[in-house]
């Protein structure tokens, strides 16, 4: 009988040890995806639309539980001023960075390579609202595209009136400490006929501006089809530096998916010491709840280093 007794309670200890490595196994899966990324990486709000829905809010929380620092919102000056510190109170509440909002990035007009007054006035106009949302945001950067290029005028003096137009601008911004950072976009797959294309020609007009206030947001998967060379034009541009998108070439996927060895980047830029935002601008390789899983999972793959 004690022999049975005995059996028995070491049946039932060993379901009850069973139950509790299922439980732990599954608690360590979960604890482990929330486990913060090394670096900050920043979805954009809807990027994990299927597991948060539509609203901003939900989609921080959803982030943030995936171990993600910071998000990213192109569209974030269009939206509501109450909706914008909606956003701000949430991140700030998770300890979350806010990464460039766009404020000029209009693809179809000659702007910043002209001395149009009517342009010049219309920039100042939108600095001065950028510093608006700037102050309800917290945010730091704000995405600036120069325009196009014009076909009647030398190219040199282009790029004259570039660097004064920016100099008008960061005359505004530059006493609140927000900074606008320059994107060069390439021309071969998705914007032919802008100005500004590589990340040399970027740092050459941040030196020349001579401005705390301007910067440049290093978009890898466009520079990749531009010029590549991708880690040293990092380190010879990396003072002009203050903010990175990533997105993998070709297919503007997640890490993984094409022939970016981001994981050799971001140990790169880790070992650099930067601590400012990655903006993840770029779609998913899979449709559906299983695309937004496998996009958390190229990142941890990425973040491995």
């Amino acid at each position: 009988m004690k022999r049975r007794n005995f059996l028995k309670k070491a049946a039932v200890a060993g379901i009850v040890t069973s139950s509790m490595g299922i439980s732990m196994t599954a608690n360590a899966s979960t604890s482990s995806n929330r486990k913060q990324f090394k670096l900050k990486y920043a979805p954009h709000l809807g990027m994990f639309k299927n597991h948060a829905g539509d609203d901003p809010i939900d989609n921080i929380k959803f982030i943030h539980d995936q171990g993600f620092r910071a998000i990213f919102d192109n569209g974030l000056m269009r939206k509501e001023p109450a909706l914008q510190e909606k956003i701000a109170n949430e991140l700030a509440k998770r300890n979350m960075d806010l990464g460039p909002f766009v404020l000029y990035a209009d693809f179809k007009v000659k702007s910043f390579v002209t001395q149009n007054p009517e342009i010049k006035s219309m920039l100042k106009d939108l600095m001065k609202q950028g510093l608006d949302v700037a102050k309800r945001t917290g945010a730091k950067t704000a995405l600036v595209v120069p325009g196009r290029f014009t076909d009647d005028l030398e190219w040199d003096y282009q790029t004259a009136n570039v660097i004064d137009n920016l100099r008008m601008c960061c005359d505004i911004v530059e006493p609140s400490g927000l900074k606008i950072v320059l994107e060069p976009l390439n021309a071969w797959t998705n914007h032919p006929g802008l100005f500004l294309t590589k990340i040399p020609q970027a740092h050459m007009i941040c030196k020349a501006v001579n401005s705390s206030s301007c910067k440049i947001v290093n978009d890898l998967y466009h520079q990749q089809i531009t010029e590549g060379n991708l880690i040293p034009n990092i380190d010879m541009a990396w003072d002009s530096i203050a903010a990175f998108h990533t997105g993998d070439n070709p297919g503007r996927k997640e890490p993984g998916t094409g022939e970016i060895n981001y994981k050799n980047i971001f140990k790169h830029i880790f070992d650099k010491g930067y601590d400012g935002v990655l903006c993840c601008e770029h779609g998913k390789s899979i449709e559906g709840k299983k695309g937004e899983k496998a996009l958390i999972k190229a990142y941890r793959k990425a973040d491995k280093f």
